[in-house]
């Protein structure tokens, strides 16, 4: 197994900013992810699992425990209708997997910056679509080591949360259920959906995607923008001129001025029109005087 000490958690997150983690574990198999956990357990060690780093916020310091990556699960195969994915696998190739195999259903999934673990345990969608609408099973392992195959309907699904992380699972695989379609088709669906992005998303520069959640009955884009943030910065962070529901490193920006950036844009936002943003983006580590 792959064990590394202090290492930069900016390696590994997709806002490439984070200090360093003191331990960095990644396993191959569920029975070493299994092991890690316990060893961890047994030590009074904190962990923390991750996927791609892609919706995650390590600290300047860094992360006093073990991170646990599931980058190494990249089982990925098509059979009939079905594709099954390990959970480090990234969604724009799974959703190329499903091209191949003529497989429509992910589509939605191919430009989002993450791997099938986190997408899973977040719901994670795009343009209408969402994990719960193509996912069939899941196999986690529990924290007594157990490995469990769990249905859709019993993990909760719902906007940017499940069950997953309450239980305390930890991912290993998932099967989606899709559709028998053209691969012109296919194709064609997922070059519009690349082409939208490319022209809404600030996508030359390292971020966490949308970087708050959708209030209800509102968008958070327009409200970031309405309160006057859009090209707001914050030291090497700021808010995107093309897409303010974005929070990017624009140049080398710490996690701290991330943030900083990321609680001047709730307070303005709050002062402007009464709403509440709460973040996508899991804290990890001490940001201000509180420790995640």
């Amino acid at each position: 197994m792959e064990v590394k000490i202090r290492e930069p958690m900016k390696r590994h997150t997709s806002f490439r900013a984070g200090g360093p983690a003191d331990w960095y574990a990644a396993p191959e198999t569920a029975d070493e992810l299994a092991a890690v956990c316990r060893a961890c357990r047994k030590a009074g060690s904190r962990f923390y699992v991750i996927g791609n780093g892609s919706n995650l916020l390590v600290s300047d310091e860094g992360f006093r425990g073990v991170i646990i990556s599931t980058e190494k699960f990249r089982k990925l195969e098509a059979a009939g209708k079905s594709l099954k994915a390990g959970a480090g696998v990234l969604l724009s190739k799974a959703a190329n997997e499903a091209l191949k195999a003529g497989l429509s259903g992910l589509e939605f999934a191919a430009g989002i910056p993450g791997s099938v673990g986190g997408a899973v345990v977040m719901n994670a969608g795009a343009y209408g679509s969402e994990m719960k609408d193509v996912l069939k099973s899941v196999t986690v392992l529990d924290s007594d080591g157990n490995v469990l195959t769990l249905d859709t309907k019993d993990l909760e699904l719902g906007y940017r949360t499940s069950i997953i992380p309450k239980k305390g699972y930890v991912v290993l695989e998932a099967l989606f259920s899709l559709e028998c379609g053209n691969m012109e088709e296919i194709r064609q669906k997922m070059d519009n959906l690349a082409e939208k992005r490319k022209e809404k998303q600030p996508l030359e520069y390292p971020s966490a995607g949308s970087t708050f959640k959708r209030p209800e009955g509102y968008f958070a884009g327009k409200l970031i923008e309405d309160a006057g943030l859009r090209g707001f910065s914050v030291g090497g962070a700021a808010v995107s001129e093309k897409h303010a529901g974005f929070v990017i490193n624009k140049d080398n920006a710490s996690a701290s001025d991330i943030y900083r950036l990321c609680e001047e844009v709730k307070r303005r936002v709050k002062e402007y029109s009464g709403v509440t943003l709460e973040m996508e983006v899991k804290l990890l580590g001490q940001f201000g005087e509180e420790k995640q």
